[in-house]
Formats: structure tokens, sequence, C-alpha cells
């Protein structure tokens, strides 16, 4: 029965550990933003304070008496409940305001990580403290240390969606925080009723500190198993990102496709780990059967690859038709929370690519954990210990995965390219796996060399890849990558001339030529401020809400933010095929500043002022657009406008209207354009209009192919000046911590 509870308190306990993972990332990014690298720094802190926990956990477990490790397991279940609860003021308000804020986002984000050390180190002491108090004998290890690490990882897979599907969906993410500190809170109060039941240690003899249990064959000096550990981390952690970067654009990312693939890389690896425990702890030869599965995941991984794009390639032979005009498709299927109502389509993509891809190299990874514990133990005195060390061991490894694969490799190698550099690591595994069986590797080692570079070379090219997960061919798409994101500019001829599909991360965004909603967004502040010298235009897209807002010949400076860094060279590819003069002229501006990074927190570093500040037009559901159309967001428009300066949004839903009536004293629409200032906005119908007809502005137009003169006058017939007063509260605003129109809330 106490096993059994045990069990139950690390399952919950892992559930409330994802949750908070998903929640502190969030939070952090306000504060530090969200390009590549403060959410690489902020993963591998999140890592690292695990992994010191183990090691810290392991040499506590071996010394404490059973009673004083469940003692000190509801002791570091306690403290992450407690630093989960004052998280939201923390990590978010202190890190946003006062010294804080002028720390810069690299001293945030050294600040931020820092605070996250505490409780990530108490995530990582408990394994190694539970490890050694239910194994009493050698051969139960694979079974209790498997069950342990399986219940704890399906219950994060649990938190991972279900924390953000549902408590931080319905209760916004203070309120999921403070359910999930509930749980580590229980849990921690259980551990203690079962440190009073718990009798002292019963006295083992000198002579019997080594089990008598049969030890397992084939086996290898830890240290050596600590490598293949390290390597193990370093591979999984880098298909974790691969993956992420495969399905994110094959699911179009909203707010829910990071813990849905979270989730099922998560419930893998748990569901693996418990399907084999009870076989590894009867194991004669567990280190061969661990080598044989690590050396299958990522042969797995590169050979499911090329057959996905094998098939799409056949779609119509194949009946991937469907999914080949979805990919193509230039919006996203919704998420549907009514999981009874799901169509087969829904079905096949939002369970079915990522089961693919995904779900059976993390079975194996699971599965070869027990193993793992079946070849690295051999007396029960040093379980904590040895537990401890091996999840050191294998967190540094996806440490350096993280750091390696997402700053350095993606932008090197690119998505294919860093996936068939893993794929050959698979040699390893399958050299030492042959050694282990016969002793000298033979023709076996021959194929360890082989096997894995002929899968690298079936894994199909950058070109090839990305335009097959947009539904076309290479001739007909333009490809750029690096670890910021990807782009993707789509056309139906093969040289280009007609309209391109501007594809961010999967997702379409714009289209080449300009025209449309996006000028339109670029314009009305253009023509509105009688002389924007200083301008900030947050998203890049196809340049046309920039382009648009460069028309005034009064303007000085551009800072154009764009967090994809693939973006500019993929339409400078474009600008160089067409000729189109609208791109070429904003390419050549010298007024626009390309800056690549995390717009809003740009804004909180920027010491200048501007007469305009406006983000292009982004979905309200897309994956992290909540922080552009929250009310804190607003206000930090508010304190970085001149005086008489105008911030600008689209306005996607009515919640976003009312979230910025709340801030801004002086608000007019514009259709579809919402103007807000500090200071009365006067719209004067000849100004308006004269600006409209300077030689430069119509000649900046005229050079993109545009007829100005319906723009000017949609402009004057849907200007309509919203009356100060308490606005309508529609359900709540969007703010940071509840971001209802990104969460899908109706």
């Amino acid at each position: 029965m106490a096993g059994s509870l045990v069990l139950f308190l690390f399952f919950a306990s892992g559930f409330a550990a994802l949750t908070y993972q998903v929640i502190w990332q969030r939070l952090l990014t306000l504060a530090t933003g969200l390009d590549l690298f403060a959410v690489t720094i902020i993963v591998a802190v999140f890592l690292a304070g695990i992994g010191l926990g183990n090691l810290v956990g392991g040499a506590l477990a071996d010394r404490l008496a059973p009673a004083r490790r469940f003692v000190a397991f509801a002791a570091a279940e306690f403290v992450i409940a407690g630093f989960a609860l004052i998280s939201p003021w923390l990590l978010g308000d202190v890190l946003q305001s006062g010294a804080a804020a002028s720390l810069g986002s690299r001293g945030a984000l050294l600040v931020g990580g820092s605070l996250l050390l505490l409780p990530t180190f108490c995530m990582g002491v408990t394994l190694p403290l539970l490890a050694r108090t239910v194994s009493d004998r050698l051969l139960d290890v694979p079974k209790w240390v498997g069950g342990l690490y399986g219940w704890n990882t399906l219950g994060a897979a649990a938190g991972a969606f279900l924390g953000t599907a549902f408590l931080v969906r319905n209760l916004g993410y203070g309120a999921a925080l403070a359910w999930a500190a509930a749980l580590n809170g229980t849990a921690g109060l259980v551990a203690l009723g079962l440190a009073a039941r718990t009798g002292p240690a019963p006295q083992v003899p000198a002579d019997r500190a080594v089990a008598p249990d049969p030890p397992a064959t084939g086996t290898t000096p830890v240290r050596n198993l600590f490598g293949l550990y390290f390597l193990s981390g370093f591979i999984a952690l880098s298909l974790e990102l691969i993956w992420f970067r495969v399905l994110g654009v094959t699911l179009k990312s909203t707010a829910f496709t990071f813990p849905l693939l979270l989730a099922t890389y998560l419930a893998g690896v748990g569901a693996g780990s418990l399907l084999t425990r009870h076989a590894a702890a009867s194991s004669r030869e567990p280190l061969l059967v661990f080598l044989r599965l690590q050396s299958a995941i990522p042969l797995y991984a590169g050979l499911s690859v090329a057959v996905l794009i094998g098939l799409l390639g056949m779609a119509g032979d194949t009946g991937l038709s469907a999914l080949q005009q979805y990919l193509a498709s230039y919006e996203p299927i919704p998420f549907n929370f009514d999981f009874g109502a799901l169509s087969r389509g829904q079905l096949a993509l939002y369970l079915g690519l990522p089961a693919l891809l995904v779900l059976l190299p993390t079975l194996l990874m699971g599965a070869s954990f027990p193993y793992l514990q079946r070849a690295a133990h051999s007396s029960v005195a040093t379980v904590g210990r040895r537990v401890g060390q091996l999840q050191a061991a294998n967190v540094a490894g996806c440490v350096l995965g993280v750091v390696l694969t997402g700053a350095v490799f993606l932008n090197v190698l690119g998505t294919t390219g860093a996936l068939r550099l893993l794929v050959l690591l698979a040699a390893p595994f399958l050299w030492l796996a042959a050694s282990a069986r016969r002793g000298r590797p033979g023709t076996a080692g021959l194929v360890a060399l082989l096997l894995p570079a002929g899968v690298a070379l079936l894994v199909p090219g950058q070109a090839a890849f990305w335009s097959a997960l947009h539904g076309t061919g290479p001739e007909r798409s333009i490809v750029a990558e690096d670890g910021t994101g990807l782009s993707v500019l789509v056309n139906d001829r093969s040289d280009f001339r007609g309209p391109t599909t501007v594809f961010v991360n999967g997702l379409g965004q714009s289209f080449v030529p300009f025209g449309g909603g996006h000028t339109t967004l670029g314009l009305v502040p253009a023509l509105l401020h009688p002389a924007p010298v200083d301008v900030a235009v947050i998203g890049l897209g196809s340049g046309d809400t920039l382009y648009a807002s460069s028309a005034r010949p009064e303007t000085r400076r551009i800072d154009s933010i764009e967090i994809n860094g693939a973006q500019l060279p993929t339409l400078r590819e474009l600008a160089a095929r067409t000729g189109y003069g609208g791109l070429s002229r904003l390419l050549e501006d010298p007024r626009v500043q390309h800056i690549t990074g995390d717009g809003r927190r740009h804004l909180l570093d920027a010491t200048r002022r501007y007469d305009i500040i406006e983000a292009d037009a982004l979905r309200p559901t897309s994956a992290f657009a909540g922080n552009l159309y929250s009310r804190e967001y607003f206000q930090l428009l508010r304190q970085r406008l001149k005086p008489g300066g105008l911030a600008v949004t689209w306005v996607p839903t009515p919640r976003t209207l009312e979230t910025f009536r709340a801030v801004f004293p002086h608000v007019a629409r514009f259709d579809f354009v919402l103007v807000g200032s500090n200071e009365p906005i006067v719209v004067v119908r000849d100004d308006i209009q004269r600006r409209a007809r300077l030689p430069q502005v119509e000649q900046h137009f005229l050079a993109a192919d545009l007829n100005l003169a319906p723009y000017v006058a949609a402009l004057l017939r849907d200007y309509q000046p919203l009356p100060q007063g308490a606005p309508q509260n529609l359900a709540g605003y969007n703010t940071d911590l509840f971001p209802r129109d990104e969460l899908g809330l109706p």
C-alpha cells in the first residue's frame, strides 16, 4: 500500500512540475523576451537545477533513515509550492518593474534564471530520495525506480497538457499555479504522514551490503554508463527541439500546440518505463538491451521523417491529399476542446502526426530506463547516489542538447541537417552493442557504422523537406531557417510571377505584392500623425505594414523588430527574383533598422520614444500572441510614446477592443484598426488628404503598384471616435496572467 501511495505522490509531483515549467517559461519570457537566446537559457537553467538536485538528493538518500527521506521529500515539495505561489509576483511584476527593468533583457534573464534554480533543485532532489526508500532488494531497483520514473513522467505529461488546456484556460496562469502548488502541498503532507508511520531502517550486516540477487551479465564500468546516459540525454533533447519545430509548423502553432506535443513526448517516455520495469528486473543482459533501444531512437527519428515526406510526395496515391491541402492552407484548423466532437481530420492532425514522429521513439527512451537501472546497480546501499548521478549525467546531456542544437545546429545545419547528425549518433550504441555480445564488433561493427549513415542519407534536404510540409515543391518555394524560426514563401509558379504567400513557422501571415488589410494597418497612423519622425513596427511578415508605415517624408527612423531571423533572407531572395518595387524599395530604405528580437522586450529596453508604435496583424489565438494584446503590453506602449504619439493595433476581438480602451484615454477606430494616444486624436479631413497628395507619398505607393485613393477614402469613411469612460468588461480583459483571447475563451 505504501509503495502505491508513493507512486501516486510522484505522479502528482510530476503533474505540478510540468504545469510550472509551461507557466514559468511564459512568465520569464515576458521580462526577458521570447527570442532564441532567452528560451534556450530558461530551459537550460530549468534542467540544470534538476540535475544539481539529483546529485544532492542521491547523496542525501543513502545517508538518511527512511523516515527522514520522507521528511526531506516533504520539505522539497513545500519549497516548490511556496515558490509557485509567489512566482507570478517574483517572475512577473518584479522583473518588469522598477530597478529590475533597468537590468535589460540579459540582466533579467540572469536574475530570473537564478531564481528558478531553487524550485528546480528541489524537483531534482525527490527521485533519488524515493528511489532509495522503496528499493529493498537489488532486483526491485528496476521495478521501483522504473515505476517512480514512469508515473512521475506520466504525471508530467498530464500537467503539460491538462495544466494548460484546462487549468490555465479556465483560471489563468496565477490560479493554475495555485492549484499546482496545492498538489505539491498535499504530496508533502502525505509524505509527512508516511514518515510518521515508517520505522527505523533494519540493520544490514556488512557482508550483506551487496544484495544476494544474481548480478546482470554483460555489464560495463559505471563511469561508462554515465557517458552513455549523457549521450542519451543529448539525443533526447535535441530530437525534442527538432520534433517541436516540425510539428509546430505542421500543426500551425496555437497556444496549445506546445503543451500537446510536450504531453505526447512525456507520455511516451513514462509509458515506456512502466512497460519494461518488470522485464528489466529479470534481464540477464540489461546493458545490451539498453544499447539496442537507444540506437533505435535516432534511427526511427530519421526513418519516420523520410517516410512522411515520401508519403506526402505520393499524396494522391496514399490518401494523404487532405493533409497536403491542409499543409498548403493559410489558416490553421482550430483546436477543439470538445474532444468528442473532434473530426477525423482533427484527430489525424493533432494525434496522428505527433504519434507517427514522437510516440514510438519516446516509448523506446522510457523503455531503456529500467534496463539502465538494472545494469548500473550492484548494492542497495548506494541506490540513491547512483540514481542521482545517472540522472545528473542525463540532464547534463539534455542541457548540452538544448544549447548546441537550439543555438548552433539549427542555425548552421537546419532541421534536416541536425537530424542527420543525430541519426549518426546511433553508431556508438550499435558499436557497443556488437562489442557487448561478441567481444569484438566484426561484421556487426560494420553495420553499426553503415546503418546510421544509410538512414541519414534518406533524410531529405532542407528545401525538399520544408516545401513538402507546405504542400508544394522546392521549385515553387523559398526557404530560410535558423534557430529563431522558419520562413517559407510559396508561389503557384516557379518564376514567382503573381501572388506569393508568406508562411512563418507554418502559418500564413501575408502576401506579396502588397495591398489590403496590412497596408491599411500601416497607412492609418502614417497619415494621421502630423509629423511621424520615429516609428516602431513589431513584426515583419511580408513587409506590407512596414512599407505603408514608412510613407511619410518626415519619418527619419523606423525600427522593424522581427523575432524570426529567417524572415529577412527570404524577402531579399524574393525581391532579387521578382524585382517587385515595393519590396526592393523597403529593403533598400536606409531609414529602416531591421532588428531580430522580441518586440515587447525591445520596447522595455528602448531609451528612445516613438511617434508611432504598432504591431503587424497577428492572430489572437497564435502561440504567445497574448503578449501583444494584453493590458500590460498596451500600458507599455503608453509609456514609450512621445507627446501626441499614436499606438496602433489590429482589433481581432471585442475583448481586445475593450482591453485597449481600458488603457488609453483617447481612442479612435478605423474599421479593424485601433489608434490610442495620451492626447486627443484629431482627425482633419483636409490634412489627411493633403499628406496623401504629397509627391513623395504618392510615389512611395506607386512603386508598390498601389492606388492610394481607395485607402484614403476608406480611412475617412471608417473613422469612429470612441467615447471616453469605462469600457464594457467582456468577462475580463486580456492580461499577461490571463490572455483570454489567446486561450480561445469565448
